[in-house]
């Protein structure tokens, strides 16, 4: 030992090194391999050894002799009780600066040891194993399975307590942290949730008491511990949160900043928006000054980047710009909010001027848009924003709207093309445009502002001339496809199905509006395939009942278009889409006991009620088209005798008191029954015998009366 202490201080260290690793094979005693062991710690620690040396050490005494001091208690005689632990931490810090060995089950299960020595308190001694933990941590986070082990071990806490704590190496503590909620956001806050508020917290307290550029860099932090989910509104830590963070930014962007000020205080506005709306924003004169001027700031930002010749050069300027649409489509949404609005109506008609004057600037852009740049994200994001001012706004701007719809087609049709049944999938939020994934479903984003322009001449001859129809057909058939394969759940409605009920809309604009569309065009006989299909399947599933209406009612309105197609002769398909129309309709209303009296009144029916504000149009529609449908399909009248809809529609007019039907459902009902009568004896008959003309005066059904008694 002592000539090993000698050589080290006045040898060569490489040789010296050798001759320890000797020692350590061979050694006979623990004394002798200690002493060994000192000299190649103190070689490691002042960084001498090389990736083959590192192997050679790795090889002499491989993970045992770590193991033994990371558990042994007791110190050599005049050392600090945490000898042997630093002198353990040291090789496996060496260690694992190979990545091979990082990602060793035996470096992996020593994380909850790691962990414990970061929340245990630091001797002035002991900060060189803090070191090394830490340089293990970082080594085990960039494996691959790395990230994993340290959530479902526990580090995040730990982390978060070291940080919290301000411990020795706190900066290093925040930085994996950041690591870790980059690759593994929603498990972290699954498993660590207090945790990681109480590091918001800490956070969220520095950026308001800041007065120096550490509010600028907290802006840029802060963003990573603002969680999409659990929302920060439910919890009162939470609110305490975002509260500070409201009064800081209110702080921040209320002063003259520069840009590089300016942009990281926008960034974290807009994170705060994705995360929980408005809700942050107080309600009351400050919160509705505060929100005018986010939104404000953000169509300048917009309109001077876009407005320039080569608007994107700048370092960054993609994602500042991100944010800043962010932040306008929550402008969208307050301007048009009715219920405790945090805007007032002065302050909405402004910024809908300021706001329609940068989506001039978004379209200038997307006019200069390249075939190649075409799979930028930020053209994504730009189309998107422009999709929710199209759906609400649909006066101002509309000249260079239609210019732009043959962009906006080309757009959506290419990345719908190359996609695949991911691209339905929920996209990313778009704050980052930096190394985000190759976005997919543009159309999602335009449907709502393609139905309302369908229902106009211009824009629809637009849509139909560059093959919209087509596209959003087979859009419908893919989305069809990713609903059926989800799992059922009764809330909230998924992005497939409200896009599968705002293509129904845009499609029964069409069947209004061009007919003739739909008659020669072969891709909507593929679409009223799947409709004659999809409804049996969707209408036993009472919470997809809104989307089971727009099928219902657009199938019909095709059907007596395309009347006289293959694919509605009594086909099967055709017989059990028709029933289950039927049974839509007829299930709609029933008898219930009026309280004031010991009669009836007719009402919606239970299963109906909470979503009769989104059906009762399509159930009128739906009904008026259904009598239209009768004299065209012979076999028609008799699937209604089998679903028994006229002897339970006569119960419910015999029934309930005529002053609880009103004259629209009245109307709704006569147009159906004349039908019947008229077309199908068998009905006529059936009609008669349950009392109809007695029904028929007593709702003065003058068209029924007249038609039942004509012999």
């Amino acid at each position: 030992s002592t000539s090993l202490a000698m050589a080290a201080a006045c040898g060569d260290g490489g040789s010296t090194l050798r001759r320890c690793l000797g020692v350590l094979r061979d050694a006979r005693n623990d004394s002798e391999q200690f002493a060994a062991l000192l000299l190649v710690t103190k070689a490691v620690k002042a960084g001498e050894v090389d990736a083959k040396t590192r192997r050679q050490i790795f090889d002499a005494i491989g993970f045992t002799f770590p193991n033994r001091l990371l558990t042994s208690r007791q110190p050599p005689a005049g050392c600090p009780e945490h000898t042997f632990r630093a002198l353990g931490l040291t090789l496996l810090a060496c260690f694992c600066t190979d990545p091979e060995l990082a990602g060793h089950s035996q470096i992996l299960n020593k994380i909850p040891t790691f962990n414990d020595i970061l929340v245990s308190p630091c001797n002035p001694d002991g900060t060189s194993m803090i070191d090394d933990v830490y340089q293990c941590l970082s080594a085990v986070m960039a494996t691959t399975r790395g990230p994993r082990e340290l959530v479902t071990k526990g580090t995040v806490s730990a982390l978060c307590q070291a940080y919290v704590n301000g411990s020795y190496g706190s900066d290093r503590a925040l930085t994996l942290l950041l690591g870790l909620l980059a690759v593994a956001e929603a498990k972290c806050w699954q498993r660590d949730a207090p945790h990681l508020l109480a590091v918001l917290s800490k956070l969220s307290n520095d950026f308001l008491k800041a007065e120096d550029m550490t509010k600028f860099e907290l802006c840029e932090v802060l963003p990573h511990f603002i969680p999409m989910s659990p929302p920060l509104t439910r919890d009162s830590q939470g609110c305490e949160c975002l509260h500070r963070l409201y009064k800081g930014l209110a702080n921040v962007l209320g002063s003259k900043l520069s840009q590089s000020q300016r942009d990281p205080a926008l960034k974290l506005a807009a994170c705060l928006v994705q995360a929980c709306g408005s809700e942050w924003i107080p309600a009351g004169s400050a919160g509705s000054k505060f929100l005018a001027l986010l939104v404000n700031l953000a169509c300048v930002e917009v309109r001077l980047t876009l407005e320039e010749p080569d608007p994107l050069e700048a370092e960054g300027k993609k994602e500042v710009v991100t944010a800043c649409y962010v932040l306008i489509e929550v402008g969208i949404q307050e301007c048009l909010r009715e219920e405790k609005p945090l805007l007032e109506e002065m302050q909405k008609m402004q910024l809908m001027r300021i706001m329609e004057e940068a989506f001039g600037a978004v379209i200038f852009y997307l006019r200069q848009v390249k075939q190649e740049e075409l799979q930028d994200p930020f053209v994504f994001a730009s189309v998107r924003v422009l999709g929710a001012w199209m759906a609400e706004e649909t006066s101002s701007l509309k000249q260079e709207i239609c210019e732009l719809l043959p962009f906006l087609v080309h757009y959506a049709k290419k990345l719908f093309k190359e996609g695949s049944p991911a691209a339905s999938l929920p996209q990313p939020e778009l704050v980052s445009t930096e190394g985000s994934g190759v976005p997919q479903d543009a159309l999602r984003f335009l449907l709502p502002g393609f139905c309302h322009l369908t229902a106009e001449d211009r824009p629809r001859d637009i849509l139909i001339s560059e093959g919209a129809p087509a596209l959003l057909c087979e859009y419908f058939l893919q989305q069809w496809e990713v609903l059926i394969s989800e799992p059922r759940s009764p809330t909230p409605q998924t992005s497939a199905e409200m896009s599968l009920q705002t293509a129904c809309g845009i499609f029964l604009n069409l069947v209004v509006t061009a007919p003739d569309l739909i008659r020669r065009d072969k891709t909507f006989s593929s679409l009223m395939d799947v409709l004659l299909k999809s409804l049996p399947l969707l209408l036993p599933q009472k919470d997809h009942l809104v989307l089971a209406a727009n099928i219902a009612t657009l199938g019909l309105m095709m059907a007596r278009i395309l009347a006289s197609s293959a694919a509605l002769q009594g086909t099967r398909s055709a017989k059990e889409f028709f029933g289950a129309a039927i049974r839509f309709l007829s299930q709609a209303h029933t008898a219930q006991a009026d309280p004031g009296s010991e009669g009836f009144t007719a009402a919606v029916s239970p299963a109906y009620a909470s979503a009769w504000d989104d059906v009762r149009e399509l159930w009128f529609l739906g009904m008026q088209v259904l009598a239209g449908c009768v004299p065209l399909f012979p076999w028609l009248p008799q699937a209604i005798l089998q679903a028994r809809w006229l002897e339970s529609l006569s119960e419910l007019l015999t029934r309930v008191a005529p002053a609880s039907v009103d004259f629209e459902l009245i109307a709704a009902f006569q147009g159906v029954l004349v039908e019947l009568a008229r077309a199908s004896e068998p009905c006529r008959a059936v009609i008669l015998s349950h009392h109809g003309r007695e029904w028929a005066n007593l709702y003065g059904m003058a068209a029924l009366e007249q038609c039942l008694s004509e012999q």
